[in-house]
């Protein structure tokens, strides 16, 4: 099983062998979620949060 380190805490994290680039896997150590970056070698990043106003701007007409 690949292991990759989480960036916020460096903790070695095993990441299943058929994973995709943008899935998103947890930190059991300090709880956060981390996106997938990249696959040889395995890189994460911290997850994009989801934030519904960064969805729409006001002053856009729809």
């Amino acid at each position: 099983m690949p292991l990759a380190a989480c960036p916020e805490c460096q903790t070695e994290i095993h990441v299943d062998e058929d994973v995709d680039k943008g899935e998103i896997v947890n930190c059991e150590e300090c709880d956060i979620q981390l996106e997938v970056v990249g696959l040889d070698p395995i890189e994460l990043d911290l997850a994009p949060e989801d934030d519904e106003e960064n969805y729409f701007d006001d002053d856009d007409d729809y």
